[in-house]
């Protein structure tokens, strides 16, 4: 998996990964709950390990620093939607133009990355369809992600997110 990358992408990616992980803004997301296991910043940083997981599977040559930026800001929208009921039942398709938007005044994201967070809660958001390769890869990672930590007991969500945060703080 890993020899499919030359030295220079793989420390390009790593690079960018590092930087995310310990970005002031990005650790804003450890304040925003996820499903039952999780926060928004392990869940998302889990979703880009497993999207670039499956990405060096592919035969086909993908754009892996779009799948890692979109995957770690795919739900970069800094709210909990658990606290306000306004947000409650539009948060499934609404969250990922937050996201986006938040992603665009940060971090200067391009159009591929903006796409593919747009598209990651496809179908519930029906109108933005992941249209790349990488975008359902994105799509996917973060729908097995999500039912993962949605199986997870509330009693052990405390255990667990200390437990899995070494677990991201390495790529590869």
């Amino acid at each position: 998996m890993k020899d499919k990358l030359s030295l220079e992408e793989k420390e390009r990616l790593e690079e960018i990964y590092y930087s995310f992980l310990n970005d002031p803004k990005i650790d804003m997301m450890k304040d925003v709950s996820m499903h039952r296991g999780s926060n928004c910043y392990l869940h998302s940083f889990q979703v880009a390990k497993l999207a670039i997981k499956r990405a060096l599977r592919r035969k086909k040559k993908l754009d892996l620093e779009s799948i890692l930026i979109a995957s770690i800001l795919h739900d970069y929208y800094l709210y909990d939607w658990r606290k306000d009921k306004s947000l409650l039942k539009k948060h499934g398709s609404r969250h990922p133009y937050i996201a986006c938007n938040n992603a665009k005044r940060d971090f200067n994201i391009n159009n591929k990355v903006a796409d593919i967070i747009l598209s990651h809660m496809w179908p519930i958001n029906f109108k933005c369809f992941p249209k790349t390769i990488e975008a359902r890869i994105v799509n996917n990672a973060d729908t097995f992600v999500a039912f993962k930590e949605a199986m997870t007991s509330k009693i052990y969500k405390a255990k667990r997110i200390e437990k899995k945060l070494w677990l991201i703080s390495e790529l590869f």
